[in-house]
């Protein structure tokens, strides 16, 4: 974990370098400042010696201010060291999260991604500027004091040995209680972020069925498991401050029953007592702020793993050595496909696919909820890989092509397609980013897109919200298919991405693909017999298997499924305008 961790300071190592360097350099001048002070009271103000005191007050001041110049300088390059390591960190995590495949992106909730680039970041950045000054700075001055302690007294410094191993079990029994429940907040963050999430993007609904109450229940349940956990936390954490406590006045205490004795038998001077006090408050306080390192890293340790699980994780969906980069056409083949979506599924999502699409077709795809009709097309662009079998495009397997060779020539367009802020010429542009206004204009002709856009107060200069909440769903389906078209892709693939237009309007997009589109092969997955009936042929999907396959009239002479699906819909009086 801290190697995967370290591999993201990288620009910041001299940062991250140079930090320790003057803290410890700091520690050097404070541990130094009483030990001066001790020479000018025994040596300079007891005596009356004013040049003395002139020469060691001089180097006291300069020492003072080293320490400030070099406190100034570890804050510096902290800062930088620390913030760097954070933009790092966020960067690996967002690049990784990009280069998931959905099996990848099954794992983790969309929440718990956003929390993880959030929360656990910060506290990782906490956690790391603490490490590159506290934790040097407090173990650094721990020794020196400790080193000048047993050099002005070696007797009277032997009352730190005594509370050191209290202090050490105490801190111990804390971390290992605390930890645990830090990890489960953590993960009631994630669950805290999804109800906001959904609660946010879903406002519309949740105001249309007065679901409010239950919708602030849920809040105050999520929120509530995150108060229990950290006040439990926090309570076992609280018995840090009275351990140190114990052990400071305890010293205090050691120090002034056995240190008045010495200065009685004259074996102690009066400066040397109080230069005593002063490196045990140095040393306890070091010993505080180890307590703290301690606590802080507890917490974050909780962070650390969450990322680095997000870091290390590997998508099987990755290119083989010298893929290939080009797609030949569009024709597609399913050579005895299997698919599940856990390695130990007992029963599989699609079972021995057998199917030859030739390039140019257009192929309708019909079935039940549940029969894996979208399973069947995410592999196509390899979103998912086969579990047995092959997939190929254009006579390849489709996990010998480069990624996004193949994906730059399959569009797909889904039900809940989704559009990004901005206006609406850059949402088009996501299909192909050099694409004229003038081929933004004919791929909206085509999807029938153009005439509400011109429609906009601003035209295609209008300004879409974040997932297109501005737009109706026809709408945004529309603008969702003219985006794929842009692309000018070998394989189109409309995954139900019809269902909220009406059907001449349908019947108008299906008429322009066979006519702008005659090289382009066409899977429409669609719940309507009229926007498959005109397909050269159908796909009749039950239960993950192929229940049939030809053409429509074929299909509507010796499927029952097909045929049932038909007369359903013939008898609801559905009219198929074209």
């Amino acid at each position: 974990m801290l190697k995967r961790l370290s591999q993201c300071i990288r620009e910041y190592r001299k940062d991250t370098l140079l930090s320790p360097l003057f803290v410890s350099l700091e520690v050097i001048m404070e541990v130094l400042i009483p030990y001066l002070m001790s020479k000018i009271i025994d040596n300079g103000i007891d005596r009356g010696d004013m040049d003395y005191i002139l020469r060691l007050g001089g180097v006291l001041v300069a020492c003072a201010l080293l320490s400030l110049l070099f406190g100034a300088f570890s804050g510096h390059f902290a800062a930088n060291a620390s913030s760097g390591f954070a933009r790092n960190v966020r960067h690996d995590l967002y690049y990784a999260v990009q280069d998931f495949g959905f099996e990848n992106i099954d794992r983790f909730s969309t929440s718990g991604l956003v929390t993880r680039l959030t929360t656990d970041v910060t506290n990782l950045q906490n956690a790391f500027q603490m490490i590159v000054r506290i934790c040097v700075r407090a173990p650094v001055m721990l020794v020196f004091s400790l080193f000048m302690a047993f050099r002005v007294n070696s007797r009277l410094a032997m009352v730190f040995l005594a509370a050191a191993p209290v202090l050490v079990a105490g801190l111990a029994a804390i971390i290992h209680f605390a930890f645990p429940n830090f990890q489960k907040m953590f993960d009631c963050y994630d669950r805290l972020n999804s109800v906001v999430q959904e609660n946010v993007t879903a406002m519309r609904v949740v105001k249309a069925y007065v679901r409010e109450p239950r919708e602030t229940d849920k809040f105050r349940h999520a929120s509530g498991e995150i108060f229990r956990y950290s006040k439990a936390a926090e309570r076992i954490l609280a018995f840090n401050a009275p351990l140190m406590q114990l052990c400071m006045y305890g010293c205090m205490l050691g120090l002034s029953w056995f240190g008045a004795k010495t200065i009685v038998s004259g074996e102690m001077l009066t400066g040397q007592l109080m230069t005593m006090f002063t490196y045990t408050m140095q040393i306890l306080m070091s010993l505080m702020m180890i307590s703290m390192i301690f606590v802080m890293l507890t917490m974050s340790r909780a962070s650390a793993e969450r990322v680095v699980e997000v870091l290390q994780e590997k998508s099987r969906i990755v290119n083989r050595p010298q893929p290939l980069s080009e797609v030949p056409d569009g024709s597609i083949t399913f050579d005895h496909v299997d698919f599940s979506y856990s390695d130990d599924a007992e029963q599989k999502c699609l079972d021995n696919i057998c199917l030859t699409i030739r390039q140019g077709e257009t192929v309708g795809i019909i079935g039940g909820t549940g029969s894996a009709k979208s399973t069947l097309v995410q592999l196509i662009p390899r979103l998912y890989d086969v579990s047995g079998g092959s997939v190929k495009v254009g006579g390849h397997d489709v996990r010998e092509y480069d990624l996004e060779t193949l994906r730059g020539e399959v569009a797909m367009v889904l039900q809940k397609n989704v559009l990004f802020s901005g206006s609406v010429k850059e949402n088009l542009r996501w299909g192909d980013a050099d694409a004229s206004d003038e081929a933004l204009v004919n791929a909206c002709r085509q999807a029938q897109a153009d005439g509400f856009v011109r429609e906009f107060p601003d035209g295609y200069d209008t300004m879409i919200d974040q997932g297109g909440t501005n737009v109706s769903g026809g709408q945004r389906q529309r603008l969702c298919i003219a985006r794929a078209l842009l692309k000018k892709p070998k394989i189109l693939i409309l995954d139900d991405s019809t269902s909220a237009v009406d059907t001449k309007t349908d019947a108008m997009i299906r008429r322009a693909f066979g006519e702008e589109l005659p090289d382009t092969t066409k899977l429409i997955i669609a719940q309507r017999i009229s926007s498959v009936e005109h397909a050269d042929k159908v796909i009749v999907m039950d239960n993950g298997r192929v229940s049939g396959f030809g053409t429509p009239a074929e299909m509507l002479e010796t499927n029952h499924i097909y045929q049932e699906v038909y007369h359903s819909q013939v008898k609801g009086g559905e009219p198929d305008a074209r």
